[in-house]
């Protein structure tokens, strides 16, 4: 077995310096691990909002918590806020964590499908302690000395600045051994007898070999796609928005421990809390509205005064036919793009370098080895596809052109099952490793008008006043347990400024 020695990243970024930070600390100077990247190739940097698998990867390098959010301009999440989307007046929370407590066999859910049916329930909202805050602006971590309480399961992530994050990663990832090499690529070479990338070529002439490439270059795939030739694979029939606006505007009160996505007449807006400012974007198709329209939209809608002009940006939403192709793994954009309406942009680089630490070969790249790679990364694509595909399926909106396609479209069929099975008894189930619990997909189906025709017959051993107590003793706690905690400004104020 011949071991690798020399380990080349395009593309800098959150992609590549995440990518640089976590192999470098992993395999403390195995390997030759050089980053390419230009000054004058800006990066998206719009993906602000995480979900809590982040904190992992954190975990992973050794992260100070507090640390991090100070460097970051963070903010705390407990999930995200759906407005508009099942339709309009109507919103619901996403959030993070547990949902009440189980009783005996059965889900908090399906008594709450029998009372709410009796017309009985409560907002489905109270009986989870991440929602129920998130709605008070509350927020506290988890206390670990508290697991009998909803105290001991808050679950959360972050909001932070992307471009802020990637600087932090950077002196990290240096600080490992990783070199820096500023500049542009002007070509790759392939090997002729395999079709394996032997090398890139510098703008300034010079030649960087590597056994393995990590193509980090974002939507341009200028390895994997540019120079492999490797396919893409095209999901707009079912996902149809293609083009986003971003653009920070100044902080405002209240300060959320949440991410808003408010959907509009041919897309959706996001706004996620920073410490320093708040971002904003307008995902939307270029089918059924034009980028003047889109601006003004995002403009009129913002919060605080804009800090910059909006950057426009062009996505195919899909995925790259094989993210590991020969000696080549995309990360980050150039492996492919689902829009970040449940924030899943980050996690699926963290996921990406996570799996390729797990499999990472020897110089041989044994065919069954990218297999395996692939499958697992296909898998994730396409379970988390599905759960975007969802939110904008389930509408009763028939106001535009846009949602009547979205209503109306066919679907993948691993989708449908989960919707046939979800509407007949409120039943989920979670697939191998597939991102998100069932506790997600519950929120989002009850949240976007998917209510089940009957619930799990275990729920009627219990009698109508049994389910009562049981469910009113769950929101009661939860109250009190909000009631203590503190405002999100007042813990970041106490645990984490970010300096001025």
């Amino acid at each position: 077995m011949q071991q690798l020695k020399r380990i080349l990243i395009v593309g800098g970024g959150t992609a590549g310096w995440m990518t640089a930070a976590l192999i470098s600390k992993l395999f403390k100077g195995l390997y030759e691990i050089t980053l390419i990247e230009s000054e004058a190739i800006g990066i998206i940097g719009v993906g602000e909002a995480t979900i809590p698998a982040i904190k992992k990867y954190n975990e992973l390098l050794g992260l100070d918590e507090n640390s991090f959010m100070q460097r970051t301009q963070g903010s705390f999440k407990l999930g995200i806020q759906f407005v508009d989307w099942w339709k309009q007046g109507a919103s619901y929370i996403h959030g993070f964590g547990v949902i009440g407590r189980d009783l005996e066999w059965l889900r908090c859910h399906q008594y709450w499908l029998k009372l709410n049916a009796r017309g009985e329930a409560s907002d489905f909202a109270n009986y989870s302690i991440n929602t129920a805050a998130a709605l008070e602006n509350k927020f506290m971590r988890a206390d670990p000395k508290m697991m009998d309480s909803p105290l001991g399961h808050i679950a959360h992530a972050f909001h932070f600045d992307a471009a802020l994050y990637s600087k932090y990663l950077r002196g990290l990832a240096e600080a490992s051994g990783v070199r820096r090499r500023e500049g542009k690529v002007a070509d790759v070479t392939l090997r002729g007898d395999d079709g394996f990338v032997q090398s890139v070529t510098m703008g300034d002439g010079e030649v960087i070999e590597a056994d393995l490439f990590i193509d980090c270059s974002g939507f341009r795939g200028l390895i994997i796609e540019q120079a492999m030739k490797t396919g893409y694979e095209d999901w707009t029939h079912w996902l149809p928005c293609d083009r986003a606006m971003a653009v920070p505007c100044a902080r405002v009160e209240p300060f959320t421990p949440y991410t808003r996505s408010t959907a509009r007449p041919a897309g959706w807006q996001w706004r996620i809390p920073l410490q320093h400012r708040t971002g904003n974007g307008h995902v939307y198709s270029s089918q059924y509205m034009e980028d003047d329209e889109a601006e003004r939209i995002l403009l009129s809608n913002l919060d605080g005064e804009p800090l910059a002009e909006p950057n426009r940006l062009r996505f195919v939403t899909g995925k790259r036919k094989q993210i590991w192709n020969r000696n080549c793994v995309a990360i980050g954009l150039a492996s492919g793009f689902l829009e970040p309406l449940e924030s899943t942009s980050i996690h699926l680089i963290q996921s990406a370098i996570i799996r390729l630490v797990r499999l990472l070969p020897d110089a041989g790249f044994d065919p069954a080895t990218i297999a395996e790679f692939n499958r697992q990364s296909d898998f994730e694509y396409e379970r988390i596809r599905d759960f975007i595909i969802l939110h904008y399926k389930a509408t009763e909106r028939d106001d535009t052109p846009f949602w009547r396609y979205c209503r109306d479209m066919e679907i993948p069929d691993t989708l449908q099952r989960k919707i046939d099975l979800f509407r007949a008894n409120g039943r989920i189930f979670r697939e191998d490793e597939e991102l998100f619990a069932e506790e997600s997909w519950i929120q989002v189906f009850l949240g976007q008008g998917v209510i089940p025709r009957a619930w799990d017959p275990l729920v009627d051993i219990k009698s109508a006043a049994e389910l009562r107590s049981f469910l009113d003793g769950v929101e009661d706690v939860i109250r009190k347990c909000v009631a203590v905690m503190p405002s999100h400004a007042a813990y970041i104020a106490r645990t984490c400024p970010a300096a001025p």
